[in-house]
């Protein structure tokens, strides 16, 4: 589900990316495919330096169909950043995927919590993350951050954080129901 990124798949992504229903929600917008190539060069180059994670997500074919990032790295803590092209919308990558980047960020790259801000309008994002079972609401619990993500008097974002032990409690419990059947 996941791969390293790769700047040959640029071409394929920036068509996805360009979609209206996808593009507004994209952290890291660009306007052509050269553009996007770009990006994706510097995005590889920020992730060798330790600065972020960033996967392709491939469908069943290996076929690029999004991107799934760990950003702003700080404190084995860092921003989630998801998108999926238009064409898989509704097919279940987006859980797949997440479940793999987790597993990698918390298990591989030792990550204490991921936050992931949502644009209170973005309610596809809404709806993707409260199907995440361990994840829990951070507007109060994380006061500080919630307050850098919205600077502004009226808030525009909500926080959410998937921390280790949440993830970890949760894949024990699980692990723990499947033994029982």
């Amino acid at each position: 589900m996941l791969k390293k990124r790769d700047v040959q798949e640029a071409p394929v992504l920036f068509d996805l990316m360009s979609d209206p229903e996808v593009f507004p929600y994209v952290r890291h917008k660009a306007y052509s495919s050269d553009e996007f190539y770009f990006l994706t060069k510097q995005t590889m180059e920020a992730e060798e330096r330790g600065e972020l994670i960033s996967r392709t997500i491939v469908d069943e074919y290996f076929n690029p169909i999004g991107t799934i990032n760990l950003f702003d790295m700080e404190n084995k803590a860092g921003f989630l950043a998801t998108w999926i092209g238009k064409p898989y919308f509704g097919k279940g990558y987006n859980k797949l995927a997440k479940d793999a980047f987790f597993e990698e960020l918390f298990y591989q790259h030792d990550m204490d919590a991921i936050f992931i801000k949502i644009r209170r309008a973005n309610v596809r994002s809404l709806k993707a993350v409260l199907k995440i079972p361990f994840v829990m609401y951070g507007n109060e619990s994380y006061p500080a951050v919630f307050e850098k993500i919205n600077p502004q008097e009226e808030p525009v974002y909500d926080l959410y954080v998937i921390t280790k032990e949440n993830y970890f409690s949760h894949m024990e419990s699980a692990a723990e129901g499947e033994e029982a059947m």
